[in-house]
């Protein structure tokens, strides 16, 4: 049965209708209301008074949540059980930021010392490449590393490393070193890359579980071919590093299978931040401490998710808050604004975590879905974007929006003879923010400020556009792991209600065979015939080779 054939689903239709005659100007009016709809959990306070949603609301949801068997699902999903049904695989990417004390059995093995076999190789290996232990072939230290990934093999570790790279204990440990990331095939990424890149001095780590990724290999092999031009081929076993399980392929390109580090079958891609795809770039170029503290507050969002009542759980909260957005108030987008640019890649990231994971057209059991699933997420960190799309957020279409901020910055900056901070200053953004989308602007108040009838109209806010306020201490390392578990598990929950496998994505399969059939025909050469493709490609096709 389909979650929108129960009662509870039903039942949250009916209370949409009568949700849609309030206005969040007078909800926000309600002190025991607002009070009601703010939760805090080590140190993350979610603000959901700006949803257009009441406590009766809230309730709906959780009978939703219990009718789907969510909390079930978690479960099986922390027993290592195999809810990715349409691989036949455990989801675990929780036992990537375990403790050694856990145990997570997946076919009755505990892979939790599995993960700190590589957690600690990680951690040895980054120490001799920082501290010049390992030299390059010329035996200079090396003081550039550039990892070569695309999808869950860049996104997440990028967003992680910009996210941190201001922190003041992470700049001080990434003193004159360098981290770049090369994922677009595109030859000018590949150029960006390695500008002003020293191959002397240059780490390259190559992440593709298979080793076959068709992308991530052409790139490395141009990597390659910057190195082995430089310091001869014998200098890739010194140069280079592989994250991958298929270590015949890694020997096959001429890196030591001794400096593979590997990951695991139950840990999808976009999930793979916390394993050694993510791990292993961090730690060369922060050092180990900080990436033991980003693994801690994962590891402390994912203590909360499996612990914590569904009417309490922050990723349960705003996955159904999503839900009540997109399947009941027909919201189909979301925005991420983190006022703090510290985070100006976690919307990337996010894109991928939650629109790869729930944008599917079908149930777990091959029905066809008759209810809305998944959102179009985007985002951009304030007050950027209040100069780019808020224009749309306000007068225009309704997208529900999460705010992130801080109560301080990780550097901190005041000019005298200014009123405020600059932190300050971007968080009076924030706060005023949130309230304008909900509360709006009147006619009667456009009117009161004697604007000309002909241009009354265009100043009128109609506001009642929903959002979350999420608002954290400061952006460390700890911090920036609970925000991907925080969203990771969001995802999930949404999965789980709707009935989805958020853990596979045949969507990206059909793009990858045609691209396998151009390529053929473009390998052939220019002035081979085109065929096998319908006419538009193929005019296309001429267009292009014919420059």
């Amino acid at each position: 049965m389909l979650i929108s054939d129960t009662h509870a689903w039903k039942a949250l239709a009916a209370h949409a209708q009568e949700i849609a005659g309030t206005h969040l100007r007078d909800l926000l009016a309600d002190e025991a209301r607002c009070a009601g709809m703010r939760w805090e959990v080590d140190g993350v306070l979610l603000d959901a008074s700006r949803q257009n949603a009441t406590r009766r609301t809230i309730d709906l949801l959780v009978d939703l949540a219990r009718d789907a068997g969510l909390t079930r699902r978690i479960k099986a999903m922390a027993n290592g059980e195999k809810i990715n049904g349409t691989e036949n695989r455990a989801v675990l990417h929780m036992a990537l930021r375990a403790p050694r004390r856990k145990s997570i059995l997946v076919d009755g093995h505990d892979v939790v010392p599995d993960v700190h076999a590589v957690l600690d190789r990680i951690k040895a290996f980054s120490k001799d490449v920082r501290g010049g232990a390992w030299k390059g072939a010329t035996g200079k230290k090396l003081t550039s590393v550039v990892s070569i990934g695309i999808g869950g093999s860049y996104l997440g570790p990028e967003f992680a490393y910009e996210a941190m790279r201001t922190d003041p204990d992470c700049a001080k440990a990434a003193k004159r070193r360098t981290l770049r990331f090369l994922a677009n095939v595109d030859p000018i990424d590949v150029t960006r890359a390695l500008a002003d890149l020293d191959p002397e001095r240059t780490l390259v780590v190559v992440v593709s579980k298979t080793f076959t990724t068709a992308e991530t290999m052409l790139n490395a092999r141009t990597v390659r071919k910057w190195i082995v031009d430089a310091l001869g081929e014998a200098a890739v076993a010194k140069h280079m590093v592989a994250v991958s399980t298929n270590l015949e392929a890694v020997k096959a390109f001429g890196i030591d299978p001794a400096n593979a580090f590997g990951f695991w079958d139950w840990v999808g891609g976009r999930y793979s931040v916390c394993s050694a795809v993510g791990v292993l770039p961090l730690a060369l170029q922060f050092g180990w401490k900080p990436v033991e503290r980003f693994l801690a507050g994962a590891h402390a969002m994912d203590e909360h998710f499996f612990s914590t009542p569904l009417e309490r759980n922050l990723p349960v909260l705003l996955g159904l808050f999503g839900i009540w957005n997109a399947s009941f108030l027909g919201h189909s987008a979301r925005a991420l604004l983190p006022y703090c640019q510290a985070l100006h890649k976690f919307a990337p990231h996010i894109q991928q975590v939650d629109m790869e994971s729930n944008g599917k057209r079908v149930a777990m059991d091959g029905s066809e879905l008759v209810h809305a699933c998944g959102e179009i997420d985007f985002g951009e960190p304030g007050t950027n974007g209040q100069h780019s799309f808020y224009q749309l957020l306000h007068q225009g279409r309704v997208v529900p929006a999460d705010f992130i901020g801080f109560t301080a910055s990780q550097q901190p900056a005041k000019v005298a003879g200014e009123a405020v901070s600059n932190h300050d200053e971007l968080m009076s953004n924030f706060f005023a923010q949130p309230d304008a989308l909900a509360c709006g602007k009147t006619a009667e108040d456009v009117r009161a400020e004697g604007v000309p009838d002909a241009l009354a109209p265009h100043k009128v806010f109609p506001g009642n556009r929903p959002s979350h306020v999420l608002l954290l201490d400061r952006c460390t390392p700890y911090a920036v792991g609970q925000l991907l578990a925080l969203y990771e598990h969001r995802t999930a929950v949404q999965g789980f209600i709707w009935g989805v496998n958020s853990f596979d994505q045949w969507g990206v399969e059909l793009g990858k065979v045609l691209a396998k059939q151009v390529r053929s025909q473009l390998a052939q050469g220019p002035q081979a015939k085109i065929s096998g493709f319908n006419p538009s490609t193929t005019a296309l096709l001429k267009r292009y080779r014919a420059g």
